[in-house]
């Protein structure tokens, strides 16, 4: 829809002298940030009937490092998007395996599959599922704030009703927006790359070591996605299969079909994810550790109760919602990275784990939210912290 800017004393600050001239655009609900977590919130509140617009600065298809997992709750979130990932461009897999220090401990999922996908083909899905939707796409061009309810995007005015900044971990739309007030810790790196052979197990494997955690992701019927998280900044992933050498003996003389790539993974809190209209989405709002794997699913989850809150309009039940969303992994995202930090704790926990895996499957299904965490039981526990204590 296009208004006129006459008499729009706010925007014809920005605009300059020949304001009268011009057309603003206007949206009801403006998503600045065009990844999976911007994408799923403009499908949400177009199925709701809302005009939606969403604006980035890259140009599609938007590629970022990771493992490339979507776990159950995560693919039950994006079916309610009507987003239905097909098994001919993803990999599945069955649950999550971890091996390190001469263990090994799996689970199985018990409710459905997770699938690992690329991500350039995760974002080309939302975007077509998005413009099915009827949602106003507008790729490479930044949004710059005016006013409360006024932005810049690329070289057009634009009004809206609410403002969504899904600009990632690294969120200039949250800083303009004053909700910049964020502890941030816990700072790691992470390198990712594809191979071509097919998939030797039907689970996401975790391998621990002193150096890190490496990730194998079936994301195709003859491909796997490769992933390394470690504190060590100065560690590249051609040495990181010498501390692996399981991984490296399957790999040798496969074919890479992609380069390495590398992002920073960190955990960010925020005291607050919205103010007035304008409420954040994904990363910008808050992150976890890669190490969790819960990126994409908790950003899905999100999506779906911000819209809710929208459409109520009441932000504070989205302030609330979210975090219950957030404590889940932030609770598993501790106790992951104290394995990382401390090698006699890996080591234990490992133990622990590999002598009850029931006690494993039940963390599992929490991790999910397939379960309350009051079924781990006291059995569990008391399970799980006689192995620990005895390892």
């Amino acid at each position: 829809m296009l208004v006129t800017a006459r008499g729009d004393a706010q925007l014809s600050k920005h605009l300059g002298p020949r304001v009268e001239e011009q057309k603003i655009l206007s949206t009801e609900i403006l998503v600045a940030g065009g990844g999976p977590a911007g994408l799923a919130a403009a499908i949400a509140a177009a199925r709701e009937g809302y005009s939606v617009t969403v604006a980035d600065h890259a140009i599609p298809p938007i590629d970022k490092p990771c493992g490339e997992g979507i776990m159950p709750d995560g693919l039950a979130a994006l079916e309610n998007l009507g987003v239905h990932l097909a098994r001919d461009y993803a990999g599945a897999f069955r649950g999550i395996r971890f091996l390190g220090d001469g263990r090994q401990v799996e689970a199985q999922f018990v409710e459905g599959q997770g699938l690992g996908i690329r991500r350039t083909s995760l974002h080309r899905l939302l975007m077509e599922r998005a413009a099915e939707e009827g949602v106003s796409m507008r790729w490479g061009a930044s949004v710059t704030l005016l006013g409360s309810q006024s932005a810049q995007v690329g070289n057009e005015a634009m009004r809206f009703r609410w403002l969504v900044c899904a600009d990632g971990q690294n969120s200039r739309m949250r800083k303009a927006a004053g909700l910049d007030l964020v502890r941030v810790f816990g700072k790691r790196y992470g390198f990712r790359q594809h191979f071509r052979v097919r998939p030797w197990s039907d689970y996401v494997e975790v391998h621990w070591s002193d150096c890190g955690q490496l990730y194998i992701t079936p994301t195709g019927q003859e491909e796997l996605c490769v992933a390394f998280i470690t504190s060590r900044p100065d560690t590249r992933f051609s040495q990181v299969l010498r501390e692996f050498p399981q991984v490296e003996q399957r790999l040798r003389g496969c074919e890479a079909m992609t380069r390495e790539q590398g992002s920073i993974t960190s955990t960010a809190r925020l005291r607050s994810v919205s103010r007035g209209r304008v409420a954040l989405l994904g990363e910008a709002s808050g992150s976890i550790d890669a190490v969790t794997g819960e990126g994409l699913s908790t950003a899905f989850r999100q999506a779906r109760v911000l819209v809710d809150a929208i459409k109520q309009d009441d932000l504070a039940l989205y302030e609330k919602t979210h975090r219950k969303i957030m404590r889940r992994p932030q609770a598993m995202s501790r106790l992951l990275l104290l394995m990382d930090r401390t090698p006699a704790v890996r080591r234990r926990v490992l133990h622990a784990l590999s002598a009850d895996p029931a006690v494993f499957s039940r963390l599992l299904q929490i991790h999910t939210g397939a379960v309350s965490p009051v079924k781990l039981g006291i059995a569990g526990a008391l399970s799980f912290g006689w192995g620990f204590m005895t390892a």
